[in-house]
């Protein structure tokens, strides 16, 4: 028999009570249990009252090879007690998170909001270069276009003043 330590949800809607059990892993979570080794209340603020446990029949458990759920596994080590599962899943995530940064991707959700906030201000700068380019190249435009006017509207002048003098002479 298979046996793991995992939680059984109790409470109501909303108000969720969780109770840390050995129970048969071919079993539904809310099945029949072997022991009942404590509670898990997420709600409750004070952190002394929220995980309720006997450390020894639950150190007695794992030595006879019961297995932890994940998250009975962290309420485990947060009381001091390693399981050989935490240590596994603790080393895959830390050897994911190294091939994550190494490949330059971002691992955690903070980091991908992070790198998505940066992108987005890299884009609006491109977007506000690119406009003072164009400001900056209209702006050229029209100085040479008023150059070049200018520089019709003299030789216009020249032309009309060059004829007038020679009808004069």
């Amino acid at each position: 028999m298979a046996v793991k330590l995992r939680m059984t949800r109790m409470g109501r809607r909303h108000r969720p009570f969780f109770r840390i059990n050995a129970i048969d892993s071919r079993t539904p979570r809310d099945g029949r249990i072997l022991e009942k080794l404590g509670h898990y209340d997420p709600i409750e603020k004070d952190k002394a009252k929220q995980i309720v446990l006997d450390i020894e029949r639950a150190q007695f458990w794992l030595d006879q090879g019961a297995i932890p759920s994940d998250t009975v596994s962290d309420i485990l080590a947060k009381l001091g007690i390693k399981t050989k599962q935490g240590e596994q899943r603790a080393a895959r995530r830390t050897r994911a998170v190294q091939i994550a940064r190494k490949q330059g991707k971002p691992f955690t959700k903070t980091e991908r909001l992070a790198a998505e906030k940066a992108a987005a201000e890299a884009k609006k700068a491109a977007e506000e270069k690119a406009k003072a380019e164009e400001e900056a190249k209209k702006k050229a435009e029209a100085e040479a276009k008023k150059q070049a006017e200018e520089a019709a509207k003299a030789a216009e002048a020249a032309k009309a003043e060059a004829p007038a003098e020679e009808k004069t002479e």
